[in-house]
């Protein structure tokens, strides 16, 4: 028994010291990242696979790997590289296990690298207006004699002047500089009206349908690619791994519902529908829980019609919603929010409970931006940091105050420079910790908030 105990242990010991130096050049697959307990995932700063978002990492990308990882009890370590090269250039370093991102399939890339786990077929399509007295193209050929605004880089270009060809000719192309532009800008433009079409890579065009419900995205002017996740070639049990994962998990509803919160469920609301106010009584009520409204607004010192129009922007005073991204009830909490408030995510279906927080952290932001002397002023930095994240509206402040603008006013400088953390030069700088941002929503949500307010104020007494 006593031989049998010291082997027992000699062989734990062994076990751990592989888990030590074997990511330096010897076996590390998939039992060692087991044993350590931890998986160091390389991914893109994008709004398809990795963000944050109200202060929490998000994304289909990360979202898809954190339920691996949780199924086989490990912590995903994220890192971030700047771009396809570089991941896989550390991916082959061993400075990570694998990447999480739609890598395409080629025959260049199969002799270093294993496809595995997530693998989708994508194309471009054609991304065009689809609303009243809107005409809808339903084929290519439809595009002869239109203007088709298109980023310059090399797949669009490429793809855009081949389907000209194809049809012969007649394709108006506007190449638009991909440093100061992104596919979303287009995509965005296009719901406005400002140019008639784009084209886009279809999950970033459904991604971005859920945000602007007047487009439409379902013509493909492509042929389909395939793409997938990577493992390096000497980790096949890793990368069996993560396929036994996708097969058992990708009809489960987690999985789906991974799916359905990014590509189908609105985000937002974009500017040819902002929304409307709410109704206010004769007898200047706003909502059934004014008295909330007005009992925590006194205690804070924030004015109460403020907290109101927070809560209606949120929820529209329903008590039981959740947004796509998690936030929930009257206020919009997140259950991590919540939780640094000791609240438990169950008590935020109580309207009580949950304005209370929502008070008490609208309350801790109004303290973070105390250097900005204007209330009106301080009051956008909060309802900004509210609704994106504190982490990007200080990322936004030492930009604004990097370019020489002033980091004390939210229009045309906070506001401008929050926007500009869509483009990679500035979430790339040194002085921006949280990378990527998405800016639309955060910038109608302190417009549309401070509007209603405003409004409330009128037809409502203190």
């Amino acid at each position: 028994m006593n031989r049998l105990l010291l082997l027992s242990l000699l062989l734990s010991i062994l076990w751990v010291s592989c888990g030590k130096w074997s990511r330096r050049g010897n076996v590390y697959d998939f039992p060692q990242i087991l044993q350590s307990d931890t998986l160091r995932v390389l991914t893109l700063n994008t709004s398809t696979s990795y963000f944050i978002y109200r202060d929490q990492p998000m994304g289909y990308h990360y979202d898809m790997i954190r339920d691996f990882c949780s199924y086989h009890g490990l912590v995903p370590e994220i890192i971030v590289a700047g771009n396809i090269r570089s991941m896989l250039q550390m991916l082959q370093d061993r400075e990570a296990d694998m990447i999480a991102y739609n890598m395409p399939v080629t025959n260049t890339l199969k002799d270093s690298v294993l496809y595995c786990g997530l693998q989708q077929i994508s194309h471009q399509v054609l991304v065009q207006r689809a609303g009243q007295g809107d005409t809808l193209l339903s084929d290519v050929a439809g595009l002869i004699g239109k203007r088709v605004a298109v980023i310059n880089e090399w797949k669009y270009r490429d793809r855009m002047n081949n389907l000209n060809d194809e049809l012969g000719g007649g394709i108006q192309i506007d190449m638009v500089d991909s440093d100061t532009t992104l596919v979303e800008d287009l995509i965005r433009m296009v719901s406005r009206g400002e140019i008639a079409y784009t084209v886009a890579d279809d999950d970033l065009a459904m991604l971005n349908h859920t945000y602007f419900r007047n487009l439409n995205v379902d013509l493909p002017v492509s042929f389909d690619q395939r793409s997938s996740w990577v493992v390096r070639k000497d980790t096949p049990l890793l990368a069996d791994s993560l396929n036994s994962w996708i097969e058992s998990r990708s009809s489960e509803p987690a999985f789906l519902r991974i799916i359905k919160r990014y590509f189908e469920e609105t985000k937002g609301y974009s500017d040819y529908g902002r929304p409307s106010y709410s109704e206010i009584s004769g007898h200047g009520v706003i909502s059934p829980f004014d008295s909330f409204f007005k009992q925590y607004g006194k205690e804070s010192g924030i004015d109460w019609r403020l907290l109101a129009s927070v809560a209606y922007q949120e929820s529209t005073f329903d008590t039981e919603g959740q947004s796509w991204a998690g936030a929930i009830g009257l206020m919009g909490l997140m259950p991590a929010t919540a939780a640094s408030l000791e609240v438990e995510e169950d008590q935020l279906l109580d309207p009580e409970k949950n304005i209370r927080a929502g008070t008490e952290y609208l309350k801790k932001l109004l303290h973070i931006f105390r250097f900005v002397n204007d209330p009106y002023e301080r009051i956008k930095m909060t309802l900004a940091a509210y609704n994106g994240g504190v982490g990007h509206v200080l990322d936004a402040l030492a930009l604004t105050e990097k370019y020489g603008d002033d980091d004390k006013v939210w229009e045309g400088n906070v506001e401008r420079y929050l926007q500009l953390k869509r483009l990679e030069q500035y979430y790339t700088d040194p002085v921006c910790k949280n990378g990527y941002f998405r800016a639309d929503e955060t910038i109608n949500y302190v417009r549309d908030v401070v509007d209603r307010w405003e409004i409330y104020k009128e037809k409502v007494k203190e």
